[in-house]
């Protein structure tokens, strides 16, 4: 059956010059983000945005709560003795549990500090979850955008980054935050309603300069503050496909138009999976499109990443792990022998050359200190009552673990 090709990138926006696309319609103004009152978060919906009951219904009865909830969720925040680990969870060999003043319910998605202090971060998450650090992430504080409570959403954080004090923040519904007082003020950027896909992860790159990229393989580059943005690949990833689908990438044909994880290499290079994990492509700068490739494994893709020396590593579904041979994008995978108990690995985390943690189902924690060649499970995290689905090295002694139920994990080496 003949496939129509979906329109290039750079047609979905305006302006005279179509290599370098306006994509932004209005310039930002300034949106102070201000200090939350601990109280707790909404009541649990689906990860997918969806509408929110009455905006001043909901603040009236978190008024009225919010006394009683303040001792159990924000007791660090106001010098009461954080909760100590329940008993049958065990003490961490080489982390910690840290609780946060935010509803279980939440599932953390990134986390960032500012090179220039690392002792301020900010946490990210669901149901409009933004919390913030200043004593290196032993304690946390909510914060607010005024905007974003304002409109009927409840967003999704997905991404932040970080370059000297100025910082970047994309979620879902298309959501732009831009700081350049290390988050103390936050902008927010105007979008086009054209963008092609969710924002799912942005890169700080240099001053007023960015990188972002959405989860139909679109990427956008801004060197002026994220007044205007330049697509870096012509076309989506479904329309590769389609102008492809003869080329035997097995599963092309079955592609939904999205991808289900997305990383990138500090040179610059990403590796994407396939949202029903058949395939995975890759895209360096430069080229014109994503390039797919066949996987080798019978098993389908979790997830895929980049080692700390410049190779790949890829995660099935059901728990194995395997390493591409050498440094670069490769094909060529071998397996290593993992105690995963059956659950799936979803992440991995590279604290060094040699040393790396992987992450996953049912509070799973593994760890090389070989490169990978072998790995030896935490045993004390397994009653963890949550998945874990990130492992985030800010450099080697500063890491941490997010997971869902608002689990956060910090290394204490």
């Amino acid at each position: 059956m003949a496939m129509m090709l979906k329109p290039l990138l750079t047609s979905f926006f305006t302006g005279d010059v179509v290599t370098s696309p306006r994509l932004l319609q209005l310039p930002p103004s300034p949106l102070p983000v201000t200090r939350a009152s601990a109280s707790p978060s909404p009541p649990p919906e689906q990860q997918q945005f969806q509408q929110k009951p009455q905006a001043t219904n909901r603040r009236q009865f978190l008024s009225k709560t919010a006394t009683a909830s303040y001792l159990s969720l924000a007791a660090p925040l106001i010098g009461v003795p954080q909760r100590a680990a329940r008993a049958d969870e065990g003490a961490l060999a080489e982390w910690e549990r840290v609780y946060l003043p935010i509803d279980p319910g939440v599932v953390l998605l990134d986390i960032a500090f500012v090179p220039d202090d690392l002792s301020h971060g900010f946490l990210l998450g669901t149901r409009q979850t933004i919390l913030e650090t200043k004593d290196g992430g032993s304690t946390w504080v909510p914060r607010s955008i005024p905007s974003a409570e304002d409109e009927d959403f409840n967003y999704r954080f997905n991404s932040i980054s970080f370059k000297g004090k100025e910082g970047w923040i994309v979620g879902k519904p298309a959501i732009l935050l831009y700081t350049a007082d290390a988050g103390e003020t936050w902008e927010r950027i105007p979008l086009s309603a054209e963008l092609p896909g969710d924002m799912v992860y942005i890169k700080a790159t240099g001053e007023k300069s960015a990188e972002m990229v959405t989860d139909q393989g679109a990427i956008y580059i801004t060197a002026n503050r994220g007044y205007n943005w330049r697509a870096a690949v012509q076309e989506t990833v479904s329309a590769t496909l389609n102008r492809t689908v003869s080329s035997g990438i097995s599963g092309a044909s079955y592609y939904t138009g999205t991808f289900n994880t997305v990383n990138r290499s500090p040179e610059g290079n990403y590796v994407a999976v396939s949202s029903r994990g058949n395939f995975y492509l890759t895209w360096e700068p430069g080229q014109p499109f994503w390039q797919p490739h066949n996987r080798a494994i019978a098993r389908r893709i979790q997830n895929m990443g980049w080692r700390a020396d410049g190779g790949l590593w890829l995660l099935v579904r059901g728990g194995g792990l395997y390493l591409s041979k050498g440094s670069g994008i490769s094909e060529d995978f071998e397996e290593v022998p993992v105690q995963s108990r059956g659950f799936g690995i979803l992440d991995v985390g590279y604290r060094s050359q040699e040393e790396a943690w992987a992450a996953g189902g049912s509070g799973i924690l593994l760890r090389t200190t070989n490169g990978g060649k072998t790995w030896s499970r935490d045993k004390a995290a397994d009653n963890i009552a949550a998945n874990l689905y990130s492992v985030k090295f800010i450099n080697d002694k500063k890491g941490f673990v997010l997971g869902n139920d608002g689990v956060l994990l910090r290394y204490l080496g």
